[in-house]
């Protein structure tokens, strides 16, 4: 294996990590459990990749049709569902889930476990002799994921802390469908094929940072009064 291509390819969530976890200043999670679904994530590329290679071959659709379908259905909704069902099963039922910005901080880092993961797969020993490969995905794509799993955290977090049952349902729904539908479009604008489609895609990219932004002051701010409001012993 080639030691400088897996530092590269490993390089670009690390650093999306830390940033993740010093956004979390008042109640930081434990880093054992942050590790673990760190590793969660990188677990779930093993299902993912098992259910897209079945779904693939189901794809028989021409041209923009076929690009669709793998963008959304074996892309987007596979490694969508798969992040999410590992935050369910670990980091939303623990009791230092307590405040909002966990469901991204935890989001962002199960996420990141499976950019890692096909990162290292893509740059590592796909495409070897492409140097490109691993900027390219370094500033985009592994980013994206990350944006992917703010979003998933976001919605998580709305429907644990909801007190009514129809606003919980509704942004449990929302935390499935909302990052499946911002990865469809990603992998739909790069695998369509089409010239002018690629115009959007900057512009597309700076819409997700401006998203990811937004949901992360949003609840970072709402960490900060919770903290404030906390008697003190």
């Amino acid at each position: 294996m080639n030691t400088r291509l897996f530092i590269i390819a490993i390089t670009p969530a690390i650093l999306l990590l830390g940033a993740i976890y010093l956004t979390d200043r008042h109640d930081r999670e434990p880093v054992k459990l942050l590790l673990f679904t760190y590793l969660l994530g990188a677990l779930s590329v093993i299902p993912s990749i098992v259910v897209e290679e079945i779904l693939v071959r189901f794809n028989l659709f021409p041209g923009i049709y076929g690009a669709f379908y793998n963008a959304f259905i074996v892309a987007g909704m596979t490694e969508e569902y798969f992040k999410r069902f590992m935050i369910l099963k670990l980091p939303l039922q623990s009791e230092h889930f307590n405040e909002k910005l966990d469901g991204i901080v935890y989001g962002v880092f199960c996420s990141l476990g499976f950019a890692t993961v096909e990162n290292i797969i893509y740059v590592v020993f796909t495409y070897t002799n492409n140097p490109f490969v691993g900027l390219y995905r370094g500033i985009f794509s592994v980013p994206a994921h990350a944006i992917f799993g703010v979003s998933m955290g976001y919605y998580l977090s709305l429907a644990k802390f909801a007190k009514d049952e129809s606003e919980k349902k509704k942004n449990r729904i929302k935390s499935f469908l909302i990052p499946v539908l911002l990865h469809g479009i990603f992998d739909f604008i790069l695998m369509a094929n089409i010239p002018v489609l690629m115009l959007f895609f900057i512009p597309y990219v700076v819409f997700l940072w401006g998203l990811k932004y937004r949901k992360i002051t949003t609840f970072m701010y709402d960490s900060k009064m919770r903290y404030r409001n906390k008697p003190k012993e």
